[in-house]
């Protein structure tokens, strides 16, 4: 191979590292009113968002990306202060000086240069409608008997891209506020025992608000086929399972 043909492809190979650092990641696509949703699916309770020109990162975490090859942030969005969820070096990496990070008041004791959102918020942020709801437990406990996540401290985030609301639930149960939700087409909905839902918490909490689509994540070791027995009766929502231990 010539200098000149082997200089070109390492250029097309340098080029083509940021793409191929994201196919690692499964990924779809979500038709919106105002253009496609991209979801890239981390892991865990991390998430990446694409829509329009804006790149959307959630709970991001260094243990499971290499964010020096994932694109920069528009919008961080961080749902509470686990370090499972709450990772100053991923969200430095991916930052730059026009990022908005919106994190919750405890998150904000520990990284500077947020939008602090407290349960029941509502902005919009870069065109984007956001809501914030209650992520707590309501039945599991620690041996002290304090809550896995207590209420008033983190949040789930309800974002609109045009006509289609996404809910990523955090770190939750199934709360009295998670069911009252309405018109919800996508949800993520945690079941990582015994943190967080059971997947006869995820079935009920999905009978109630009727997502379109359910994606479990944050699942842990559970077992995928309880949920889709208890809800094979459903007829109002597709479960999709991905890659979200």
């Amino acid at each position: 191979m010539s200098y000149q043909l082997l200089g070109l492809a390492l250029l097309v190979l340098f080029c083509a590292m940021p793409a191929m650092a994201e196919e690692q990641f499964e990924t779809d696509l979500i038709e919106t009113s105002a253009g496609e949703l991209e979801i890239t699916f981390i892991g865990h309770g991390t998430l990446m968002f694409r829509f329009n020109d804006k790149v959307i990162h959630i709970d991001p975490w260094t243990r499971l990306a290499d964010y020096s090859k994932l694109p920069k942030a528009d919008l961080v969005f961080v749902t509470h202060h686990h370090g499972d969820h709450l990772d100053p070096g991923a969200i430095e990496t991916i930052s730059n000086d026009k990022t908005v990070l919106v994190l919750t008041e405890i998150c904000a004791e520990n990284i500077e240069g947020g939008v602090i959102m407290r349960n029941g918020d509502a902005q919009t942020l870069m065109g984007i409608d956001v809501l914030a709801v209650p992520a707590y437990n309501l039945v599991h406990m620690r041996d002290s008997g304090e809550p896995f996540h207590p209420e008033g401290e983190g949040n789930g985030y309800v974002l609109t891209f045009g006509d289609t609301r996404v809910y990523i639930a955090g770190d939750t149960e199934n709360t009295p506020e998670m069911k009252n939700l309405e018109e919800i087409d996508v949800a993520f909905l945690p079941m990582n025992l015994p943190y967080t839902m059971t997947p006869e918490m995820v079935a009920d909490a999905v009978e109630a608000f009727k997502p379109r689509v359910l994606y479990p994540y944050h699942y842990g070791e559970t077992e995928m086929s309880e949920l889709f027995e208890l809800l094979k009766d459903n007829k109002d929502t597709e479960v999709r399972v991905r890659k979200m231990e």
